[in-house]
């Protein structure tokens, strides 16, 4: 079996979109890294040295294991990190799934914050307001779970419903209910019971599902990574991450979703339900951002704050660039989304090891993000330059017409001479 050559590799579309990402996210980490110079080199409480951990960090934040005695920053395996790492990442790759699912049918579902709202909303109200005593926690959570995604797939279907019926965009009716869903759900918790009242110093938050003795289970995971918050949740989302990949690539439903994506027309032509396809693309896309939201709270490690969600959570506009960079492919999406929860992580460790702010990853991010919307362009430019590559050699066979242009003067020529 012959090894394909390099040249050829790099003319597939699947191979020019790789290089895409890769190079959005190396460009964004130069932009970071060079933020830290400046601000290192002209901050008054820092200095060069201090802009050299910052640039470390920033690379290897998460293998970060503190200062050593005489103060210089140490790496090596830091499990804690890790584990964090992983969970920070769980709620990512669903956000991201749901847009890369939604993307690869034709439609942009801006939409995921209200969804993952919902999802929050369905899934603690369930795992706290079922009592315990009565129902077995693994069945609650089962519960809270499955109601979580469910109204995030409601929440989603509305704008497939008014995009199949009556061709409004999606992006706009994603907007009103991204707002709708900040507000139903600030109010819903305001007028609910799940107020946490037992600490005073926590006015606005709900309890946290172990409140109710609901909380995902550890699976030895809190043992590979001690002092983390990692649970079987992350297993959960690469699992539903390889049942989106099969569902999209091997079932003749992920082959209708994306003729639909394709070509809505066509698709109809073909006998492909358009409009029921474009409500079930958007009812998935709303699940699997729920979920996210799901296996993030049922976790028992944290809490929601619901004064605040008038305005809506950043994991939902996160899973944009995760599924941008993992070019829609929902194995893809795993490693992004593990990728974009490693550069919070290294926020967090710019915080507590320099004096530079944690928001300078945001910014990485921010790049990231702009410049992974702008991959088809970076694409382009990279096929641009392998085809002006490949113009010289193409010329070569022209060359090898010659001779028998020449053979054909020469017997006109030996013709003309008989005459």
């Amino acid at each position: 079996m012959k090894k394909q050559p390099v040249s050829s590799l790099l003319q597939k579309d699947a191979t020019r979109s790789i290089l895409a990402s890769i190079l959005s996210i190396l460009i964004g980490l130069v932009v970071g890294c060079v933020i830290v110079l400046i601000v290192g080199l002209t901050s008054d409480n820092l200095s060069l040295s201090s802009a050299w951990d910052g640039i470390r960090l920033i690379f290897a934040g998460i293998f970060s294991t503190g200062r050593s005695a005489a103060g210089s920053l140490t790496f090596g395996f830091n499990p804690t990190n890790i584990g964090n790492m992983l969970f920070r990442a769980t709620p990512l790759i669903l956000t991201g799934l749901s847009v890369a699912v939604a993307f690869k049918t034709g439609l942009f579902n801006i939409g995921a914050p209200g969804q993952y709202l919902m999802g929050t909303l369905a899934t603690l109200m369930l795992a706290l307001g079922i009592p315990s005593e009565t129902v077995p926690p693994a069945l609650i959570w089962i519960i809270a779970f499955v109601g979580g995604c469910l109204a995030g797939a409601l929440w989603g279907a509305i704008p497939g419903l008014l995009k199949a019926f009556l061709n409004i965009n999606e992006v706009l009716a994603c907007i009103m209910t991204n707002w709708l869903a900040a507000n139903l759900v600030t109010w819903l918790f305001d007028i609910s019971n799940f107020k946490n009242v037992v600490e005073n110093t926590k006015s606005g938050y709900i309890y946290k599902t172990t409140f109710n003795g609901v909380a995902t289970p550890k699976l030895g995971l809190d043992k590979l990574f001690p002092g983390s918050q990692v649970n079987a949740g992350i297993l959960v989302a690469i699992l539903i991450a390889i049942l989106m990949y099969v569902m999209m690539n091997k079932t003749t439903l992920g082959y209708q979703l994306k003729a639909c994506g394709a070509n809505r027309h066509a698709a109809r032509y073909a006998g492909i339900q358009d409009r029921r396809n474009i409500v079930l693309s958007m009812a998935i896309a709303g699940a699997l951002a729920a979920a996210g939201a799901s296996l993030y709270y049922l976790s028992g490690n944290t809490e929601f704050f619901w004064s605040t969600y008038q305005s809506l959570p950043s994991t939902g506009f996160n899973g944009i660039p995760v599924a941008l960079l993992a070019v829609n492919n929902p194995i893809g999406v795993i490693f992004t989304g593990c990728f974009m929860s490693m550069l919070d992580i290294s926020g967090l460790q710019l915080t507590k090891l320099t004096a530079y702010n944690e928001y300078i990853t945001d910014v990485i991010i921010a790049t990231i993000v702009y410049l992974s919307a702008f991959s088809l362009v970076i694409k382009m430019l990279i096929s641009g330059r392998k085809k002006k590559q490949a113009a010289a050699p193409a010329a070569l066979p022209q060359d090898d017409d010659a001779p028998p242009e020449t053979t054909q003067n020469e017997e006109t020529g030996k013709g003309g001479e008989e005459a």
